[in-house]
C-alpha cells in the first residue's frame, strides 16, 4: 500500500514554465485527502519556493536544496537542515581551485543566497545576496555549495568535481550549464527523503518516487515504486522501474490518477 508520493519539481511535476496544472493541483489534493503524504524533493533552495507553495495548496512537506533542507510548507519553516561542515567546504574550494582552475562558487544557506565576486548570476539576485570572499561567508548555515564553470561541458565538470573532491563531500548536477551542487557527505534527496519516511513511520515499499535528472537516481533507486517522466535523462531512463508520460503532459497526475483510481482530468 503506497502512504507517501514524493516527486521532484522541475522537468517532473512543474510545465516547462514553471507552472503546476488543476489537473496536478487536484491529484496532490485527492491523495492527500486519503491520507497519503506529499513530499516535493528538489534541488531548488527554500528562496526559490515561496511562489510555488500557492500553486500546491500551501500543504505537504518539501526536501530543498538536494537533500540539505526539509521544510514544512504549512508552517513555512525550517524542520531540519543538514549543513555542510565550514572546514569541509573550505577544503573543497581550495582544492577544486587547484585541480579544476576557473571554478568559482555560490552558496545556499537556510538564510540566503551568498556568492564570490566571479560567481556569475543565471538568474534574478535576490535581496539577501551576500557578496563576498568564501572564506568570510561561508558559515554554519550553509546546505549546499555551487560550483560553476563557464568553459567545461556539464558532465565534464561534473566528473572533475567528484575525482578531486569526492571523497569529501555529495557532488550531483541537474544544469544545463556546468553547474555542480554539493552537499555534505551522505546528503542527497534519497538520504534525506529515508530519513524523513523514518519519522513517519513509512517504509520505503510504501514510497512512489518520480524525477527527471541524475539528481534523483538515489531517491528513485531507494523507493519501492520509481517512475522517470518520458523527458527524463538517459540515466534515469534506464534506472526507473516505470516512464511516465512528459511533464509538460501532466505525467505525474496521470500516473497517480491510475494509481489511486482518481477521476481522470
Amino acid at each position: 500500500m503506497l502512504k507517501l508520493v514524493a516527486t521532484d519539481l522541475d522537468g517532473t511535476l512543474l510545465h516547462s514554465d514553471g507552472t503546476v496544472t488543476d489537473r496536478t493541483r487536484a491529484a496532490l489534493t485527492a491523495v492527500e485527502e486519503r491520507g497519503v503524504t506529499v513530499v516535493f524533493v528538489t534541488g531548488r533552495p527554500i528562496r526559490w519556493m515561496d511562489m510555488l507553495w500557492v500553486h500546491v495548496g500551501d500543504h505537504g512537506l518539501a526536501v530543498c536544496s538536494n537533500g540539505g533542507i526539509v521544510y514544512d510548507v504549512a508552517a513555512h519553516a525550517v524542520r531540519n537542515a543538514r549543513p555542510i561542515p565550514v572546514h569541509i567546504g573550505l577544503e573543497v574550494v581550495a582544492r577544486m581551485r587547484t585541480g579544476i582552475p576557473g571554478s568559482t562558487f555560490a552558496l545556499e544557506k537556510t538564510t540566503g543566497f551568498a556568492r564570490e565576486p566571479t560567481f556569475l548570476q543565471r538568474h534574478e539576485v535576490p535581496d539577501e545576496l551576500e557578496v563576498g570572499m568564501l572564506e568570510d561567508v561561508f558559515d554554519e548555515q550553509t546546505v549546499k555549495l555551487l560550483a560553476r564553470h563557464e568553459e567545461m561541458a556539464p558532465e565534464d565538470f561534473w566528473q572533475a568535481t567528484e575525482r578531486v573532491v569526492g571523497d569529501l563531500v555529495q557532488t550531483t548536477w541537474s544544469s544545463v550549464d556546468a553547474l555542480v551542487e554539493i552537499s555534505a557527505a551522505g546528503v542527497t534527496k534519497a538520504s534525506t527523503l529515508a530519513r524523513l519516511c523514518t519519522e513517519l513511520a513509512v517504509a520505503a515499499d510504501e514510497v512512489v518516487a518520480f524525477g527527471d535528472m541524475p539528481n534523483d537516481l538515489a531517491m528513485l533507486e531507494w523507493a519501492g515504486t520509481s517512475y522517470a517522466m518520458a523527458n527524463a535523462h538517459a540515466s534515469v531512463l534506464a534506472l526507473a522501474d516505470h516512464i511516465a508520460p512528459a511533464h509538460d503532459e501532466d505525467g505525474v497526475a496521470a500516473v497517480l490518477e491510475k494509481l489511486f483510481d482518481l477521476p481522470a482530468r
